[in-house]
């Protein structure tokens, strides 16, 4: 996916200390108008984009809102509802992602965000999400300045002042 960052990168580890960062990519289709001899942007969809171990602290400490980014990864669509009388959410995937869901794309909810049935209904909504392998700066777009991060660690007081690899 080709898209701009819609949302700073959030970053947390898990209980386990695996890295883990989330945000929003805005994707906007865009087609040549005829009429006006011009590209125009046409609509916009949004992904929640995660992202893991290495390739999360990197995200954090490289992605800032507005940039122009590449994705790379696997796209999950999946209908999720929120049970009002249970409290709990619920998701499920898509036709065609494996699970076996129940497939089919949600109906849109109904007009003061009710999904139709009633009080007792569950709102229902659908969510696209992508597990990133790589993500990186569209250089179509600008420039970037790529910095290696070693794994490794300094030693330091050494009495040259060098580092060790």
């Amino acid at each position: 996916m080709v898209g701009n960052a819609a949302t700073r990168p959030d970053f947390w580890e898990t209980a386990a200390g695996v890295a883990v960062a989330r945000f929003r990519l805005a994707v906007t289709v865009r087609r040549w108008d005829r009429g006006r001899d011009a590209w125009a942007d046409a609509y916009t969809s949004f992904y929640t984009v995660w992202t893991w171990r290495s390739l999360a602290a990197n995200v954090a400490g490289s992605v800032s809102l507005g940039e122009p980014l590449v994705v790379h990864g696997t796209l999950r669509v999946r209908e999720r509802e929120w049970d009002r009388e249970r409290e709990r959410e619920r998701d499920r995937p898509l036709q065609g992602e494996g699970g076996g869901g129940e497939g089919g794309a949600a109906a849109p909810p109904a007009p003061g965000g009710d999904s139709g049935g009633g009080a007792h209904q569950p709102r229902r909504w659908v969510t696209a999400e992508i597990d990133a392998v790589a993500v990186g700066h569209d250089l179509t777009r600008g420039t970037s300045a790529f910095r290696r991060v070693s794994q490794a660690k300094p030693l330091l007081n050494t009495p040259t002042g060098a580092t060790s690899p």
